[in-house]
């Protein structure tokens, strides 16, 4: 079983080269942008050709919320073009696709869990492009997306990791608190997905394409992921709430974008941590490390 793993060297890319030591009977082949441009068709076709996929998990995605305002361009390159081209590649070669994608692809103007068919209505450039590669994947017959929010790990930069850097230097911080939604560690999401092939390579009919939503359990503001970020850390600093409209960013957020989980669990008999649980976790390894 052959597994090219695109954007490898990112938060989600680096938990599965992790995890697939507990994996013996994959192939892993894992590429980013400095090895393999997904941006441009044809050497990937060649790589993908000469590799005999199986399946392929896209980690790669442009996520800089902010700058997208302004590098539309590239922001709808890596997150609508290359994937035309994954699948491009996928349809000729029979490879199943899994792709990620955000919670982003939401306005946030509902107060209960969104739900995979629910009607997107992005706010930013960057749901804008990452529903556009949404859109195609859905179209291909053997595509799955995966919709997650507010990722952390020990690995990269991410909110956990500025948190706790600005705690121990800062004695207070300022952090927002009228958006909701859940943190979701990479090394969970990892999981799921490995088991979602691993099911479906023991079951073919198990593999069933479409969007699912995951992230950890529960629900947060920013404000309440910091101070718990603190709190478990052991990092004396105050955290402070502000809103919104009082901190500068380019890009409209949705206020509120919990997803229902229920169809990845039902589907795949997938178990999911609580937020607060995972995050221990990972800040435990980070300290260990």
């Amino acid at each position: 079983m052959n597994i090219l793993v695109t954007g490898a060297n990112g938060q989600l890319g680096s938990e599965i080269k992790e995890l697939a030591a507990c994996y013996h009977k994959f192939r892993f082949v894992y590429t980013d942008i400095d090895n393999l441009d997904i941006t441009r068709y044809e050497p990937l076709e060649q790589f993908v050709r000469k590799n005999s996929f199986n399946f392929i998990i896209n980690c790669a995605s442009y996520n800089a919320v902010d700058k997208a305002e302004s590098e539309t361009e590239q922001a709808y390159l890596i997150n609508s073009v290359a994937i035309r081209n994954l699948i491009q590649a996928s349809k000729m070669y029979s490879i199943r696709l899994i792709h990620l994608s955000t919670d982003y692809v939401f306005s946030g103007n509902t107060n209960k869990p969104y739900k995979e068919n629910d009607i997107p209505e992005p706010l930013s450039i960057y749901g804008i492009s990452k529903l556009e590669g949404e859109k195609k994947v859905l179209a291909y017959h053997q595509g799955l997306i995966i919709r997650t929010s507010w990722l952390y790990s020990s690995y990269g930069f991410n909110f956990l990791k500025t948190m706790m850097k600005l705690g121990k230097e800062q004695k207070e911080v300022k952090v927002i608190n009228d958006q909701i939604g859940t943190p979701t560690y990479a090394a969970d999401l990892a999981e799921a997905i490995l088991t979602i092939i691993d099911k479906s390579t023991k079951n073919p009919e198990k593999f069933q394409p479409g969007a699912y939503h995951f992230s950890n359990e529960g629900f947060c503001s920013w404000y309440d992921f910091a101070r718990e970020i603190m709190h478990i850390a052991g990092i004396k600093c105050a955290v402070k709430p502000i809103k919104t409209i009082d901190y500068h960013q380019s890009a409209n957020r949705p206020f509120y974008s919990v997803m229902d989980k229920n169809k990845i669990k039902r589907m795949y008999h997938i178990q999911i941590p609580q937020w607060k649980e995972s995050l221990a976790k990972c800040i435990q390894k980070i300290q260990n490390t």
